[in-house]
């Protein structure tokens, strides 16, 4: 079931607006900025990255949590969802507005966009 909602996801974000209008963040300062005091939301996510290098919310009906740090111009973070761990993963991040982009793999994997609420 979280398989089928996670892939349900990154399909929806397949369909979103191109990469070329999104700026990349390289810096923690920029994306604490971004953030702070932000939910990020995507259908049946919301999540909240906070300055101190936590990341909690609910992802469909299962919490999330995780840690994150900024490393080498990437958002490097470890996750927990409904109990399965999804590892660690340093990721290229991308702003346009009140949307932020979070690209795999050091922005050669999947991606997701976020709103910022």
């Amino acid at each position: 079931m979280k398989s089928l909602l996670l892939s349900i996801a990154i399909l929806s974000a397949a369909a979103t607006v191109a990469q070329a209008e999104f700026q990349r963040v390289t810096d923690r300062d920029t994306f604490v900025q971004l953030v702070q005091g932000k939910t990020l939301a995507r259908p049946l996510v919301r999540l909240q990255v906070l300055p101190d290098g936590a990341i909690a919310g609910r992802g469909a009906s299962w919490d999330v949590t995780g840690q994150w740090r900024w490393q080498n111009g990437f958002f490097c973070r470890d996750l927990n969802w409904g109990g399965d761990d999804l590892g660690y993963n340093c990721q290229e991040v991308r702003a346009n507005g009140d949307r932020i982009r979070f690209t795999a793999d050091e922005g050669r994997g999947d991606f997701a966009d976020f709103r910022l609420r």
